[in-house]
């Protein structure tokens, strides 16, 4: 009796493809850090081939670096609409501090980043820069004077920072994990709340 015929792959568009590919990576980049978004194990992953990720992203680089652009237009569009809400009144700052914090930390925005500055690709984090700074412009349409472009930069920082020290730094200092989130929503609040310059 002979064996049962191996199912045959769909074939996929090529942005089907590419999708897929860049899920798989989000994937593994939760479960199993940085170090494991490589192109073999990406492939593995949706059934494809090395070379098939290959043609479309060009090198392990170039698989991350897509990954990094997707994570960052996804970040920045949640904590838009957060963002939007919360000035409508409808939303609780809190939870734009917990976007932000949570896309850089279980979200692994933070780890992929720094992994690949430390590997040498100096300019990993253009794409969240560029789309944080293309955020602060959405958003400080319609924000008066409020130093919008300092309270984003302190907010990523502090997001980014506690993703890569939070826990071990706020331990050794004797505070709560959740102190780098405290004192981003206070700033943020205070941002809020003061007074327009004359």
């Amino acid at each position: 009796m002979s064996p049962p015929p191996l199912p045959q792959r769909r074939r996929l568009a090529p942005a089907e493809s590419r999708d897929a590919a860049l899920e798989a990576a989000s994937a593994l980049l939760v479960e199993r850090g940085p170090q494991a978004v490589t192109l073999k194990a990406v492939a593995a992953r949706v059934g494809r081939t090395h070379a098939n990720l290959l043609h479309h992203f060009g090198s392990a680089e170039g698989l991350q670096t897509a990954l990094v652009e997707r994570m960052a237009r996804t970040i920045t569009a949640t904590i838009k609409a957060a963002a939007l809400r919360a000035r409508a009144g409808d939303q609780d700052p809190r939870d734009v501090v917990n976007l932000t914090f949570d896309a850089f930390d279980s979200g692994g925005a933070g780890a992929l980043a720094s992994w690949m500055i430390l590997s040498g690709n100096r300019d990993a984090l253009n794409p969240i820069l560029t789309a944080i700074h293309d955020l602060v412009d959405d958003l400080a349409e319609g924000a008066g004077d409020r130093p919008l472009a300092e309270q984003t930069l302190h907010l990523v920082l502090l997001a980014l920072g506690d993703a890569l020290l939070g826990a071990p730094m706020a331990q050794a200092l004797g505070l709560h994990p959740g102190k780098a989130r405290e004192i981003a929503l206070a700033a943020l609040l205070a941002g809020r709340d003061s007074p327009t310059p004359a």
